[in-house]
């Protein structure tokens, strides 16, 4: 059972040889608290701990309760924004002073990156898990929407796409990615997402090149062993260029990621978006994104970032 006395445990980086244990750790937690009737088992398809943990692993935590691994938590960081997650522990452990043990590295690790802003995706009906975090001065905003709509079949016009850039393009176009994201928010840059999927063989990144450069991309995990799972496609991260065509290239960019998820086969295409990013959630529900769930964006200092009525940003933190 949970709750009683603190746990001693040992917080320390996490290392390959404990990836195992952790996605046991996020199974059983995520399959606890949801009421699944076989927890030990809920997302089988689904990969959080390698993914991330490949991406950066020095910004991977663990706890450890006698040399045995109790729970684990993962810090992102994108250029001048950073987030965490997913935080877990074992739920025989839960209300022991573990969750925020392992909230102690992830706060330092943001403030030697020394990013502008931060913050976490969490269940928006636990008081236990917004009580946690606001500790440490992160408080709840906007609701944030994770949607899906069903893929339609696969269109015959062409589709730029990350991996099948030559080489020698692959850094001009981060450069291009990256002059997307600074114009949503300064220093906001999503490379390391972008190489991730490429190098793990994860899914693509979709790119909506136009004459003056790019006018946007979408960051996508396709099927099993990656964040999307069976049948989806997950679009981790999108952004479009700010200004008078930003929704027409919004709604350009979710017909790319369509396409690339139809080509793979898949029936699903998932994507998270704030709600206080007006815009962008009502070209999806436009484009037939229904809302599956419904979780809450923690930000640090209750600073809002890019999450504003025009910023065309598809992410969830999660």
């Amino acid at each position: 059972m949970g709750g009683g006395q603190e746990v001693a445990v040992i917080v320390r980086p996490l290392v390959e040889r404990d990836l195992p244990a952790a996605t046991r750790i996020i199974r059983l937690a995520f399959g606890t608290f949801l009421g699944a009737p076989d927890p030990e088992n809920f997302w089988p398809e689904l990969d959080y701990a390698r993914t991330r943990w490949l991406a950066d692993p020095g910004a991977a935590f663990g706890a450890a309760d006698d040399g045995e691994l109790v729970g684990s938590n993962f810090a992102t960081r994108w250029g001048s924004v950073g987030f965490f997650g997913p935080l877990t522990v074992r739920p025989d452990l839960w209300d022991r002073g573990i969750g925020k043990r392992l909230m102690e590295p992830v706060v330092a690790r943001f403030d030697a990156w020394g990013v502008r802003h931060a913050g976490l995706f969490t269940f928006a009906h636990s008081p236990k898990h917004v009580g946690l975090y606001q500790k440490f001065d992160f408080w709840p905003r906007f609701l944030t929407a994770v949607m899906t709509k069903a893929v339609g079949p696969a269109e015959s016009s062409s589709l730029s796409r990350y991996s099948e850039l030559p080489p020698g393009g692959h850094e001009d176009c981060l450069n291009a990615c990256r002059a997307v994201t600074d114009a949503v928010y300064d220093g906001l840059d999503v490379e390391r997402e972008i190489r991730a999927v490429y190098a793990q063989e994860l899914g693509d990144t979709v790119l909506l090149p136009t004459d003056g450069g790019l006018a946007g991309f979408a960051v996508c995990h396709c099927g099993p062993g990656t964040e999307a799972g069976n049948g989806s496609c997950y679009v981790k991260f999108g952004a479009v260029r700010p200004g008078p065509a930003a929704n027409a290239s919004f709604d350009r960019l979710l017909g790319a990621c369509e396409s690339l998820a139809a080509r793979k086969g898949l029936s699903r295409l998932d994507a998270g978006v704030n709600l206080a990013r007006h815009g962008a959630y009502r070209t999806m529900l436009q484009h037939g994104f229904r809302t599956a769930f419904q979780g809450v964006v923690m930000q640090r200092h209750n600073d809002a970032g890019y999450n504003r009525p025009d910023a065309y940003v598809i992410d969830d933190w999660r």
